[in-house]
Order: structure tokens, then C-alpha cells, then sequence
């Protein structure tokens, strides 16, 4: 039935029983996740990687029913230092973000510490808030907000923390910080520049006067850019700003016509909020063609596969045969789509 299995006959019968109890629908993908543990149980692997993968798999799983009754809800991850004190300007406008952004109907979430993530926290409210911690040796508590919430999720291991961000945000705002924020900020980037991570916005917001991004832009144009190392397309997937109401507006506008994406077959779908005209279409496929690797761009029904899935099946779409190399120049295609303006006489 399933061709993934343990090798032992008797064994992947008994397993087959087991998930009988399982949805038809993800039957398939639970019984691998069990043949894959069974294996790792049979073979000869490190009693301390059995512990990290059985961690791993906890932290995923309560993480997920943790978000799941707020998935109808756009959520935006704050990253910055946790050694930013009360008062400082960029906690204040962590704060006044934070606040901004509650106020436009989205969550906030961000770890649970202090510094930036508390101002977070402060400025979004606790009802509006995830807390995302990571136990570290000297800082493992959470902060005062968010502590004793339910939407408080405690995390052994880095990777599934990101995991967690990068899955259940629809945009970013990044403030000053040290190694971590900087670890966040390249793979962010990374994942977004290499198609891992659907489109989102990125913002980077300093205080008034502040310096840390924008010494950071001066970095890269004039290490990574002008060495070749990226293109000038990449340098779209970020925005720069002092302002909260600009950070606000970029992190809301991407979702004025955009909604999501999905791979379908040799296709990428575009679902969105609101139906592609005649002329918009013309442009779109006149200003894009170098990134449709054969025919063009075309306004399409829901997939079967998105039918199945009951995925988004009621909005409107456009898809075209993606190259799958170019995301900065995707950005720029759905930024297209979010500030078309019909001309008076159409």
C-alpha cells in the first residue's frame, strides 16, 4: 500500500493497524512518521540523537495545536536584543510597533525574554501576543507579559524555535540586536532568497537616528551587492525605515492584493484578493516575462490539488511557470499586483 516502510512484513501490518484510527486523508504521512521512528529504533543510531529527534518532534507538535486556533489570524515576528533596556529607542519603537500593529488586527510574536521581545510584548498586549523562548543556560524565564500564557511555548532547540517563526509568520520586523538578531536577519533572507520560505516582508527599523541597519545596508551593497554576491533585485526583500507607520504600511500593503502561493505541479499559483483584469494581466506578463520559463502568466480556477485540499479553493489566481530562481524579481511581481491601480477608463 505505502512503499516506505520497515522491511519487516509483520511490523509494517501492525503499524498499518495502528493508524487506522488516523484520517484517511494523512493516513500515508503518519504511518511514515512512525516507520521512520521504528527504523531509527531498529537501527543502529545514538541513544542522544533518538532523544534529539523525539524532542524536536514534541516541540513541533505542541507548537502546532499552540497556534492552530489562531490560523485565521496574520501574525508578525519581532526580532531584537534581549539587552536593550526600558527606554531605549529602540524599545520604544519595538513598543509603538508592536502596538501599531495589534491595532491593525494582526498578533505579534516574538521570544519571550526581555529587551525588544518584551516591548513586544508590551506594546501588542498579551491577548495579541506568542511567546516563542528558547531555554538558554542564563536566560530561561520569560518576561513578565507573557509568562503563564498559553501561547507561551518553551523550546530546548533552536532549529524547531525558527522552524515555528518562519511557519506561522506572515511578516517581519527586525530591530537591533547581536549574534542572534543577525543570525534571524541572514536566514530569513536565505530562506525567502531560495524559495524555503514563501514570500513576506522584511523590515528593518531603527529608532530615529539610529544607525545599526543602515551601516548594515552600506554593508551589503557595498560588500555583497558590488562583489557580485547578490543581486540589486535582492536588495528588495528588505525595507529600511525610522518610521512605525512606514514599517506598518509595508508590512500591510504586501497582503492588499497577495494572499498566498502554492507549487502546483510544474506551476506556481498565486491566489489572491481580488480578481486580474485584462490590462493588469498584459502588464504582468510584458514586465515579468523573464521569469516565466514558457508560456504565460494566466488567470486560473482552483487546482484539483488545492480542490482536495481545501486549500483557499474560493479566491481568485493567476499562475505561470515559475523558473523558481528569481524570488527577488517574484517580490517585485507581487508588489506589482499590490500597488496596480486601474486607470479611470478601464
Amino acid at each position: 500500500m505505502y512503499h516506505y516502510r520497515t522491511g519487516d512484513e509483520q511490523l509494517d501490518n501492525e503499524i498499518l493497524d495502528l493508524v487506522e484510527a488516523v484520517d484517511p486523508a494523512d493516513r500515508e504521512l503518519v504511518f511514515e512518521m512512525v516507520v521512520t521512528a521504528i527504523r531509527m529504533g531498529l537501527e543502529d543510531v545514538d541513544r542522544g540523537d533518538l532523544k534529539l529527534v523525539a524532542a524536536a518532534v514534541k516541540e513541533l507538535r505542541y507548537s502546532f495545536q499552540v497556534f492552530a486556533p489562531y490560523s485565521d489570524v496574520m501574525k508578525c515576528t519581532i526580532f531584537g536584543s534581549a539587552r536593550i533596556e526600558p527606554g531605549d529607542p529602540a524599545y520604544l519603537m519595538a513598543h509603538d510597533f508592536a502596538q501599531a500593529i495589534a491595532a491593525a488586527g494582526w498578533m505579534v510574536i516574538t521570544g519571550a525574554g526581555p529587551g525588544i521581545m518584551q516591548a513586544g510584548h508590551e506594546g501588542a498586549g498579551r491577548d495579541r501576543s506568542f511567546g516563542v523562548n528558547i531555554m538558554l543556560p542564563f536566560e530561561a524565564d520569560a518576561n513578565p507579559v507573557i509568562a503563564g500564557d498559553p501561547k507561551l511555548i518553551n523550546f530546548r532547540y533552536f532549529f524547531t524555535r525558527k522552524v515555528i517563526f518562519m511557519k506561522e509568520s506572515h511578516g517581519y520586523v527586525l530591530l537591533p540586536g547581536g549574534f542572534g538578531t543577525m543570525d534571524e536577519t541572514f536566514e530569513l533572507l536565505t530562506l525567502i532568497q531560495t524559495g524555503k520560505t514563501p514570500p513576506a516582508p522584511v523590515v528593518l527599523l531603527d529608532p530615529p537616528g539610529g544607525t545599526y541597519w543602515k551601516k548594515w545596508r552600506r554593508f551589503i551593497e557595498s560588500e555583497l551587492r558590488e562583489g557580485g554576491l547578490i543581486s540589486s533585485d535582492d536588495l528588495c526583500l528588505v525595507k529600511l525605515t525610522d518610521s512605525v507607520d512606514e514599517a506598518v504600511a509595508e508590512i500591510c500593503s504586501f497582503y492588499d492584493t497577495y494572499h498566498s502561493m502554492r507549487f502546483v505541479g510544474p506551476r506556481l499559483v498565486l491566489r489572491l484578493k481580488r480578481p486580474v483584469g485584462d490590462d493588469e494581466l498584459a502588464s504582468l506578463n510584458r514586465d515579468f516575462s523573464d521569469i516565466v520559463k514558457s508560456g504565460s502568466i494566466e488567470r486560473i480556477n482552483a487546482t484539483d490539488a488545492e480542490i482536495r485540499d481545501n486549500d483557499e479553493v474560493d479566491r481568485d489566481r493567476i499562475a505561470f511557470r515559475f523558473d523558481r530562481h528569481a524570488l527577488a524579481r517574484l517580490r517585485r511581481l507581487i508588489d506589482a499586483l499590490n500597488q496596480y491601480r486601474p486607470s479611470p477608463n478601464n
